[in-house]
């Protein structure tokens, strides 16, 4: 997912995509686990997300949400 897709959404969705992206991480470690994770690489991708989701909601934070 991409940042400018991430920037606009609104603080809901963001709340909600944030959630999404931490089960799903849970789910893969989870896999991982088990030994049953196909694609090891998906983990750091969903980690990625997450920093990037909570990237924005911070910058929507201190700037508002027009910057």
């Amino acid at each position: 997912m991409k940042a400018s897709e991430i920037r606009k959404m609104s603080a809901a969705e963001l709340d909600a995509k944030l959630l999404e992206l931490k089960d799903e991480l849970f789910k893969l470690r989870f896999q991982q686990a088990i030994n049953q994770l196909d694609n090891p690489m998906r983990i750091s991708a969903v980690k990625k997300d997450i920093a990037r989701v909570l990237t924005v909601r911070r910058d929507a934070e201190l700037h508002g949400k027009d910057a």
